[in-house]
């Protein structure tokens, strides 16, 4: 008899975004003609920049072409892009990283979920809460957790919660935990940490013996520059941090496929009988073992967002969004919503009003101004009363988007 992995059975009721999708779909079935705006799942809009474009069709054309013909690559990735990282995003800010703790692969999401393959199943998990609904669900899919409670919370998680009372930046837990989840800036409250709120991060590792990952997929949103792109601009974080980067949103490749994970040389945990392991050869040994590399065309065009032009174009397409984020904040505040985020992030957090729930004012959105948010509840029990909006669409549509709100 074949046995299943009972620990999916402890999940939710339907993943956050295929719930969103059934309602619209449903939406749209009672008022075909409706043109519905979507400012709910983070997707890009706008092309991929033509430096990238260029670099893959060569790409392409290299692999046409029997001498220059790229088939299985290195699966920690090919030294051109690696280099590339190193210099652009890490020793332009004084950080210092050696290629061996560069591995490239197909998606920060994945790389979220798999690196808790090296980890042990009894390690005690910190989430802040909201968070990014993967950073849960995949602890509760590897078996760290009991069932959810009645508010949606997993027996074992410690949970940290993100509200206004905070400026939604978590508490250092009141006990000392193995795993930490940190996402700056935040998906989805798009809050963003300063250099001495990290410091208190990297120094209650330190004490006790706890790893943090560290989810930058959002750092190219940054424009203050006091803010901390990478964590290891904080002294010490390469002995407690491990840093997940993508590609999707810096240079719209949710539909290509390439990230990048840092894993120091110096990370360190613990078997049970209190002997030190290195991290960095486990994740070596786990990414080469289950993965084949990302591709040979992906990364080339990964690598020309780092040439000259690319920096360019990447910046245009960056510097659109965040207009769009900076609309929709004003917009909403002068309507009197009451708004977070936006600023050094591509999500706007919105309070929704009269203490109305996340999913009826979803509804009512969606029904009344056939717009798409999505509903902070779906991120943990303190999104409740909040929507999720992101910046990450076309300019007429969110301004079209804004003038709807009206109706509301």
């Amino acid at each position: 008899m074949a046995a299943i992995n009972e620990n999916f059975l402890k999940l939710k009721a339907g993943y956050l975004f295929p719930e969103i999708s059934r309602r619209i779909r449903a939406h749209k079935a009672k008022n075909p003609d409706a043109k519905i705006i979507s400012l709910g799942i983070g997707d890009v809009t706008q092309p991929l920049p033509p430096a990238v474009i260029s670099a893959m069709k060569k790409a392409v054309d290299d692999q046409a072409n029997g001498n220059t013909l790229r088939g299985y690559g290195p699966e920690q990735g090919y030294d051109f892009l690696i280099d590339a990282i190193i210099e652009n995003d890490y020793r332009a800010r004084g950080v210092d990283i050696e290629p061996k703790e560069v591995f490239i692969s197909d998606g920060s999401k994945c790389d979220t979920g798999n690196i808790q393959e090296i980890f042990g199943g009894d390690n005690v998990i910190a989430i802040t809460d909201p968070s990014y609904p993967v950073y849960v669900d995949s602890n509760v899919m590897a078996g760290r957790t009991g069932p959810a409670n009645e508010i949606g919370q997993y027996e074992k998680i410690v949970y940290m919660p993100c509200t206004d009372d905070n400026n939604f930046i978590p508490d250092l837990p009141d006990r000392a935990v193995d795993i930490i989840y940190l996402c700056f800036p935040n998906n989805p409250t798009g809050a963003v940490a300063t250099a001495e709120q990290l410091k208190d991060w990297v120094e209650f590792a330190r004490v006790h013996k706890s790893i943090i990952f560290f989810d930058a997929a959002y750092e190219s949103f940054i424009t203050d520059t006091s803010i901390p792109h990478s964590i290891f601009e904080v002294e010490g974080a390469k002995e407690v941090a491990i840093e997940f980067r993508s590609f999707s949103k810096t240079a719209g490749f949710t539909g290509v496929r390439c990230a990048f994970t840092i894993v120091p040389g110096q990370l360190k945990a613990f078997t049970k009988d209190g002997r030190m392991v290195m991290v960095n050869p486990l994740w070596n040994r786990r990414h080469s073992t289950k993965f084949n590399g990302a591709s040979y065309i992906s990364q080339r065009g990964a690598a020309a967002i780092y040439t000259p032009e690319g920096k360019k174009q990447t910046k245009k397409i960056i510097d659109l969004y965040l207009s769009n984020a900076k609309l929709i904040c004003d917009s909403l505040s002068k309507l009197g919503y009451k708004v977070y985020g936006g600023r050094n992030a591509p999500y706007i957090w919105l309070k929704t009003p009269d203490g109305v729930g996340s999913w009826d004012f979803f509804d009512r959105l969606l029904t009344k101004a056939n717009v798409v948010s999505t509903p902070g509840s779906g991120f943990g029990p303190s999104g409740e009363g909040y929507l999720r909006l992101s910046a990450f669409a076309k300019q007429d549509d969110v301004e079209e988007a804004m003038q709807r709100f009206r109706k509301v």
